[in-house]
């Protein structure tokens, strides 16, 4: 069973995750084929999304790139600059493959900016994890409690509309849309909690005060 909560101080202290699979950027249109086929190879991918920060009030930039990747190769789409191809709205419409994610409501809202289509058999990281025993909503404390691992947010903030992308900002994107599969994958495994399970764990972990409010 895993453990349902991990402090900062506790994920700060561990050694750093890694993708170590092929990472390919796909910023010509003329490559967008055969990437799109390659992934409906896949019954289940990881799927992410980055934009541009705005540090102004009022200004919202939209989707600069969307991460979809296997458990060793991650494709790295980038909208800003191959707009919203027809192959990947069709791949984002298909029912028959899993996309896991983490607050995809947002990534949904995101795109769906860009380009409204059919989302279909996306599963939200932050609607199951309790079911299993986790109490944590985001993405590096589940990796960290699952792993053992630290996932660098380093790379969040920076500017995804960059004529290139760096190393750096790479490893970074295909890092979260590849943890996000990985943490699926290592749950399934797992049995579920029954109700009474997860009751008792929540009264377990909440601090008594929390609870008399």
């Amino acid at each position: 069973m895993f453990e349902p909560k991990i402090t900062k101080e506790e994920v700060n202290k561990l050694p750093l995750a890694e993708f170590s699979g092929n990472i390919i950027l796909v910023d010509d249109i003329h490559l967008i084929k055969e990437a799109v086929d390659d992934l409906k190879t896949h019954s289940i991918v990881g799927l992410d999304t980055e934009t541009k920060p705005s540090f102004q009030r009022g200004i919202m930039h939209k989707v600069s790139l969307l991460q979809i990747s296997t458990q060793n190769k991650c494709y790295l789409f980038r909208l800003n600059k191959i707009g919203f191809p027809d192959e990947l709205l069709t791949f984002l419409a298909d029912e028959n493959i899993k996309k896991i994610g983490l607050s995809l409501r947002d990534d949904l809202i995101g795109l769906k900016k860009r380009h409204i289509f059919n989302s279909n058999n996306f599963i939200d990281l932050q609607t199951i994890a309790k079911d299993y025993g986790i109490l944590e909503l985001g993405l590096q404390k589940m990796f960290a409690i699952i792993f053992g691992q630290k996932i660098s947010k380093s790379q969040r903030l920076s500017n995804w509309e960059n004529i290139e992308l760096s190393s750096q900002q790479q490893h970074y994107a295909a890092l979260d849309a590849w943890a996000s599969l990985m943490i699926y994958q290592e749950l399934i495994k797992c049995k579920k909690l029954t109700k009474k399970q997860l009751q008792e764990l929540i009264a377990k972990t909440t601090p008594q005060q929390d609870l008399t409010n």
